[in-house]
């Protein structure tokens, strides 16, 4: 689950860290983004560009925001499957929240990456209308095991891509078991964890 991260990087210096060339919205800094709220990711149609996306799939058979899905099933669920292969992102992060549950309370982590201003996490995004019949553009959060550090305050974490594997994710078109082997790889990534 990941159901809270931050973004502390404005626009220029995501311009500057995803090599885009225009942008034409704005964007403040925000120390806790929450579902529902329209965020920057990064995709790829034609070439690399910066949306603004709602945090969270809102698929009519349901009122609640699905905000993440997990790595494992991800090409096979009906909801996800078609995202996977055509509507890939990549999702900056400077961290992201977790709650560690011991004996019957919850305590709140903020989890950066050692050395790292910003990160990315993997995600897929989708199109839905609303009750206006207004199409809306969304993302959600792909999920994996938690890694060995991880593992000690929760049982899952967002897939974390590596800088060198962010094109494949972003372009990769037929080779969907390379795209499957990235969402696997976990243990690469020095987490720094901080109470709060």
């Amino acid at each position: 689950m990941c159901g809270r991260y931050s973004l502390n990087y404005g626009v220029e210096n995501l311009i500057k860290r995803y090599r885009i060339r225009k942008i034409d919205f704005d964007f403040t800094v925000t120390k806790e983004i929450f579902p529902s709220n329209k965020v920057p990711i990064i995709i790829n149609r034609e070439k690399r560009e910066i949306r603004k996306m709602k945090w969270g799939f809102s698929p009519s058979f349901t009122k609640r925001l699905i905000i993440n899905a997990r790595a494992e099933t991800v090409n096979e669920k009906r909801l996800f499957k078609n995202s996977f292969y055509k509507s890939r992102c990549l999702i900056p992060a400077s961290s992201f929240f977790e709650w560690e549950k011991v004996n019957g309370n919850s305590y709140k982590y903020e989890i950066k990456i050692k050395n790292k201003n910003i990160f990315s996490m993997a995600g897929i995004y989708d199109f839905y209308k609303d009750k206006n019949g207004d199409e809306i553009e969304a993302f959600t959060i792909l999920t994996t095991k938690a890694n060995n550090k991880m593992k000690k305050i929760h049982k899952r974490m967002p897939v974390i891509l590596n800088e060198s594997d962010e094109k494949i994710w972003l372009k990769e078109i037929g080779n969907y078991s390379k795209l499957k082997e990235l969402l696997n790889k976990t243990d690469n990534n020095d987490l720094i964890f901080k109470k709060i």
